[in-house]
C-alpha cells in the first residue's frame, strides 16, 4: 500500500502514458455517426451496428502535443477559474463575505436559545437546507460547472462554522452532483437522453423524484456524521493543517472592521440600479425554463426593485453590506439566467466579473487596485486552472488514438446473453466505466443511448430502465474521475488536492454506485409509471 499518494499531476501524466499505450494494444475502430435534432438542439449521434475497424493509430510522442490540445479544449473551464478567482479576491479584499459570515454565525447561535433548535443543531439544519437547495439545482438544471462560483463562499463558510474544506466541498459540489446523478428534470442528461430513446420527455418523474431523495438522504446523513466528527476533532481531518489557509483569511471576532460606506458605494448602487432598468426594459417578461415545462414572469422588474431596496438598507449598515447585496443578486441572476436564457460559460463568466469590478470600486478602489486584486485572486487558482487543461490531454489521447469506440463496442457486445437484472448492472457498470473517460453527460448520451436503447428492446428491457442506468453511470463517477474539468477546478478552489480528495471520498463513491444498482432492480422487476 502506497504511503503517500502521488501528486496530482503525477497521477494525471501517469494516465496520459497509460492510454498512449492502450491505443497499441486495443485494436482501433469507430462507430460512423450522423447529426439528428434533439428538442431543438442538433446532435451527433451513432448509427446502430456501424462498427467497423480502422487503421490502427499508436500515440507516442503526441503525447506532448496532447497537453497543449487539452488546454485548447478546455479554454473555457480555465479561464472561468481565472475569473472566478480574482473576482472573488476583489470582493473579499474588503472583508466583505468575512463580515457577512461572522454576521450569519451570530445570528445562527442566537437560534440556540430555542430548545427545538438546540435539540436538533442548528449548524444540522443548515448543512442539510445547503445540501438539499444545490442538490435541487443540480436535479432540476443541471448545475456542474456553476458550482465553482459558490465553492469559494461556502467553504469558508464551512471553516468558520467548525468544520474542514471537504465538508464545505461536499455542501456544494458534491451536493449538486449527486442531484445530478439523480436528476428528475435535467435538461442536459435525462432530456436529451429520452429524446434519443424516443420516449416522452422527462416521464418516469415519480420514481426518478423518489430516487432523487433517498440519494440526498444518504449524502446528508455521510456529510453530517463526517462533519460533527471534524467539530469534535478538528485534527482528523485530513484537510487540518492545509486548512490554515482558510482560517488566516477569515475576520476573526475580536479583529476591527471599520464600518464605512465611501461615496463610491453610493455611486455603484445608482448605477446597477440604472442598468436594471435598462434590462427592465428591454426585457420586461421572461420564461424560466423548469425541465419541459416553463414559467413565464416579470422577472427583471421584480428583482430591479428587490435590489433597490435592499441595496439601499445596506449602503445604511456600511459597504460591506451593500457588496453582499451585490454578491447576492449575482447569484439570483446567475440562476435567473441560467433557467431563463440558458447562460453557460461566457455569460457567467461576465456576470461574475462585472461582480468584481462593481464590488471594488464600492469598496472604494482605484483601477489599478482592483487589477491588482485581481491577479493575486487568478494567482491563487492557476494551479487548479493548469491541472484542468492536463486533465483535457487524457481525453485527447483516447480520440487521437481511435480506441474509446472499440471500447464502447466490446463492452456493449458483453450483455448480449445476460438476464434482465444482469444487463441493466452490465448497463450501469458500462456506463460508470465511459464516464471516467468521457465526463461530459450530454456527449456521453449521444455516443451511448443509441446503442443501448435499441439492444435494451431486444433483452426485454424498457428504454427508461436504461435510461436511468446512464443516469446513474453519468453521475457518480464524476465526483472522483481526473478527466472531469469541474471536479478538478473545485478542489483546486477549496485547495484539497486530488490524492487526499480520491482517498477521502471513495467510500462514498462505493455506498452510491451500489445504491445506484439496487435503485435499478425495481426498473426491471416492477411495472412502475413510465417504464
Amino acid at each position: 500500500m502506497l504511503k503517500k499518494i502521488p501528486h496530482t499531476y503525477t497521477i494525471i501524466a501517469v494516465l496520459i502514458l497509460v492510454c498512449a499505450v492502450l491505443s497499441w494494444i486495443i485494436p482501433a475502430g469507430e462507430y460512423e455517426r450522423h447529426v439528428i435534432e434533439v428538442e431543438g438542439v442538433k446532435r451527433t449521434v451513432i448509427v446502430d451496428h456501424s462498427f467497423h475497424r480502422v487503421e490502427q493509430s499508436p500515440q507516442t510522442w503526441q503525447v506532448f502535443g496532447a497537453l497543449l490540445q487539452g488546454f485548447e479544449k478546455q479554454a473555457g473551464i480555465i479561464a472561468f477559474l481565472l475569473i472566478i478567482g480574482g473576482a472573488f479576491q476583489i470582493l473579499n479584499s474588503g472583508k466583505a463575505v468575512d463580515v457577512g459570515i461572522l454576521s450569519f454565525l451570530r445570528f445562527t447561535q442566537g437560534l440556540e436559545r430555542y430548545r427545538f433548535m438546540k435539540r436538533i443543531g442548528v449548524n444540522n439544519i443548515i448543512l442539510s437546507f445547503i445540501i438539499i437547495l444545490f442538490s435541487l439545482f443540480g436535479s432540476v438544471f443541471g448545475m456542474s460547472e456553476e458550482t465553482l462560483a459558490f465553492v469559494i463562499i461556502i467553504v469558508p463558510l464551512a471553516i468558520r462554522m467548525g468544520y474542514d474544506s471537504i465538508t464545505g466541498l461536499c455542501m456544494v459540489y458534491v451536493a449538486a452532483h449527486v442531484g445530478f446523478s439523480g436528476a428528475v428534470l435535467n435538461p442536459f442528461t435525462i432530456g436529451i437522453a429520452q429524446g434519443l430513446s424516443d420516449l416522452p420527455l422527462f416521464s418516469g418523474f415519480a420514481y426518478r423524484l423518489l430516487c432523487w431523495g433517498i440519494l440526498t438522504a444518504v449524502l446528508i446523513v455521510g456529510v453530517l456524521l463526517y462533519a460533527r466528527r471534524v467539530k469534535r476533532n478538528p485534527a482528523c481531518s485530513p484537510m487540518y493543517e492545509a486548512d490554515n489557509y482558510w482560517r488566516s483569511r477569515s475576520v476573526e471576532e475580536g479583529e476591527r472592521v471599520a464600518y464605512v460606506t465611501p461615496l463610491s458605494a453610493r455611486v455603484v448602487y445608482f448605477l446597477i440600479l440604472g442598468a436594471l432598468i435598462l434590462f427592465s426594459v428591454y426585457y420586461p417578461v421572461m420564461t424560466l425554463r423548469i425541465g419541459g415545462a416553463g414559467v413565464t414572469t416579470y422577472a427583471v422588474p421584480l428583482l430591479t426593485g428587490l435590489y433597490a431596496f435592499i441595496g439601499w438598507l445596506g449602503l445604511r449598515k456600511s459597504f460591506h453590506f451593500f457588496v453582499l447585496t451585490i454578491l447576492g443578486f449575482t447569484i439570483i441572476f446567475l440562476v435567473v439566467g441560467v433557467m431563463g436564457y440558458g447562460w453557460y460559460l461566457t455569460e457567467i463568466s461576465a456576470l461574475f466579473l462585472a461582480m468584481g469590478i462593481m464590488s471594488g470600486f464600492a469598496m472604494g478602489k482605484n483601477a489599478n487596485e482592483l487589477i491588482q486584486s485581481f491577479l493575486e485572486g487568478a494567482k491563487d487558482i492557476l494551479s487548479a486552472a493548469i491541472v484542468v487543461g492536463l486533465a483535457g490531454g487524457i481525453i485527447q489521447i483516447l480520440q487521437d488514438g481511435r480506441i474509446i469506440d472499440p471500447i464502447l463496442h466490446g463492452l456493449a457486445s458483453f450483455m448480449n446473453d445476460a438476464g434482465k437484472v444482469t444487463a441493466i448492472g452490465g448497463m450501469y457498470l458500462i456506463q460508470t466505466f465511459i464516464n471516467i473517460v468521457i465526463p461530459s453527460g450530454s456527449a456521453k448520451a449521444a455516443l451511448t443511448m443509441p446503442i443501448m436503447a435499441p439492444f435494451s428492446d431486444v433483452i426485454g428491457i424498457s428504454r427508461q430502465a436504461t435510461v436511468m442506468a446512464f443516469q446513474f453511470g453519468d453521475g457518480f463517477t464524476n465526483m472522483i474521475t481526473p478527466t472531469s474539468a469541474v471536479l478538478i477546478g473545485a478542489l483546486g478552489i477549496a485547495r484539497i488536492p486530488y490524492e487526499i480528495w480520491v482517498k477521502w471520498f471513495f467510500r462514498f463513491l462505493v455506498v452510491f454506485i451500489l445504491l445506484g444498482f439496487i435503485l435499478l432492480i425495481p426498473t426491471v422487476i416492477f411495472p412502475l409509471d413510465g417504464f
